[in-house]
């Protein structure tokens, strides 16, 4: 089996598969919700998610961008080749799964019909010390991606005026994203730095809290806040608006304070493809 398709794999697994640790977070918010409205609106999600599964077709209409986040070793000897294979891959796998052609010109609407475009697919690479490639495929829906955002904030206002921006942000939000949502936030500068690492927090799995207990704590504190508001599943009442919240931070300008928000739906797809130096693949989620 070639890395080429072991990624048309992971795009597979990701289009049609929930991960595990997902669909036990929608479960657990079944049994906790007091609402019948709230625990009808779960229940109609697992089934959904059991279909997919069952019938091998995608877990919602909307199939997203699909993304790749990776992150090469300095001494990893394939990366452009497999760089080049990702647009192949996708371009496949939009016809055989098959995914909506969701990628449109900017002025004229113009679509290509396989996911592809200037600049696409999304293909984010981040070195780090090692000798071998991870590749997370982030198929992301438009109803979620809509609702992302970035505050430039004064250092004075820091992480309270952040989390009183962000309540207010996901309460106005409702049930535009799908929820019970998954947040994926990018804390320090610059600005574009903040945004992808949102986006690559969303990769880490559900009850996964980040090494440092400051912030860990900080990601609780912001689950709490937001189960708070009363949105609940699909914005229809309850007390499960979002199952997790993923921080991750670089350090930022003096007199900057970016904070990035990526909103995930409740539909959290994703897979992680990993390479060795050796070509030896395997996929997970």
């Amino acid at each position: 089996m070639t890395v080429g398709a072991h990624i048309e794999e992971a795009i597979l697994r990701a289009s049609v598969l929930i991960p595990r640790d997902v669909e036990d977070a929608l479960a657990r918010a079944a049994q906790k919700e007091d609402s019948e409205i709230a625990r009808s609106q779960l229940r109609a999600i697992l089934e959904d998610v059991e279909v997919a599964r069952d019938e091998k077709r995608p877990i919602c209409q909307d199939t997203g961008i699909v993304s790749f986040y990776i992150t090469a070793g300095f001494d990893f000897p394939h990366t452009a080749g497999i760089i080049r294979q990702l647009g192949r891959s996708l371009v496949k796998a939009t016809g055989e799964i098959p995914l909506r052609p969701n990628t449109a010109h900017p002025l004229t609407g113009a679509n290509p019909g396989d996911n592809t475009g200037p600049n696409m697919p999304m293909v984010d690479v981040m070195f780090t010390e090692g000798d071998s490639m991870v590749i997370d495929v982030l198929p992301k829906g438009g109803g979620s991606e809509n609702q992302s955002f970035l505050w430039m904030l004064t250092p004075a206002e820091g992480i309270k005026g952040f989390r009183k921006r962000l309540v207010d942000h996901i309460q106005r939000a409702g049930g535009k994203p799908c929820p019970p949502l998954i947040l994926g936030i990018g804390l320090g500068s610059p600005a574009d730095l903040a945004l992808r690492l949102a986006k690559r927090a969303l990769s880490r799995p559900l009850g996964r809290h980040h090494a440092e207990k400051p912030v860990a704590d900080l990601e609780a504190a912001i689950l709490d806040d937001l189960n708070d508001l009363g949105v609940g599943p699909m914005g229809l009442g309850g007390r499960t608006t979002a199952l997790d919240v993923h921080v991750e931070y670089t350090f930022r300008h003096p007199a900057s304070y970016p904070v990035a928000l990526a909103v995930q739906c409740w539909a959290d797809r994703r897979a992680r493809v990993i390479v060795s130096k050796n070509l030896d693949v395997r996929v997970e989620q």
